[in-house]
């Protein structure tokens, strides 16, 4: 067979805006969970191609308020605010599982992850690993061929943290998501950050603007 494609004119575009990286804005839509507060990420609508971008819809059943423009996101969760657990099949945006897990532990009832069983052939075992590191940082979990359940912990009073050193497995995602909690509790050590490159070249500049503005 042949495809015969016929001669055109170029016509080249001269300014193209490029939407944000859902993945990469997750863990900032998640941080007000953690450390209250509000987080706006420009150039991405709900409206976006980008499957991660559901993450929204998941942290609005948490009880976040999200407001949204033509190009803009932003997630409003003011300190005290009663986060519940969600119950939530992510097969569909399995890159925010590990965002959603780290979360977890600060709802206020258990949170049930289902449908990623291909994380568990990603970098690493997502799965395993982030059950372990979340049990280091004593949280109570259960683990699940397809997901895992994550118990409320870090709202107790007094909160059941555990000062740790996290394990990345050299998968970015590990160190990204894991990092979250250090907004909100001294004590948390992310072994091996440099593998946030793959990806995110400069995730922890970006996150430490955002514990700087918190901090004003």
């Amino acid at each position: 067979s042949r495809f015969t494609i016929r001669s055109s004119t170029y016509l080249p575009i001269t300014k193209y805006q490029i939407e944000s990286d859902a993945s990469a804005a997750s863990y900032f839509f998640a941080a007000p969970v953690i450390c209250g507060g509000t987080v706006k990420v420009e150039n991405i609508s709900r409206k976006s191609l980008q499957g991660d971008v559901g993450f929204v819809d998941v942290l609005q059943k948490m009880g976040c308020v999200i407001t949204e423009s033509d190009n803009s996101i932003t997630v409003n969760c003011p300190q005290g605010s009663s986060i519940v657990g969600v119950d939530v099949d992510m097969r569909d945006i399995p890159d925010a599982a590990q965002t959603l897990a780290v979360i977890a532990p600060f709802a206020n009832s258990p949170t049930r992850i289902r449908g990623i069983a291909s994380a568990r052939v990603k970098e690493t075992d997502r799965i395993s690993a982030t059950c372990t590191e979340l049990k280091r940082l004593g949280v109570r979990v259960e683990e699940h061929q397809d997901g895992m359940t994550i118990y409320p912990t870090f709202n107790l009073e007094p909160a059941t943290f555990k000062p740790a050193n996290i394990q990345t497995y050299n998968d970015h995602r590990m160190a990204m998501a894991f990092s979250l909690i250090g907004l909100r509790f001294d004590g948390v050590t992310i072994e091996n950050p440099n593998c946030v490159s793959k990806t995110f070249p400069n995730y922890f500049d970006v996150l430490e603007s955002l514990r700087k503005q918190e901090n004003k």
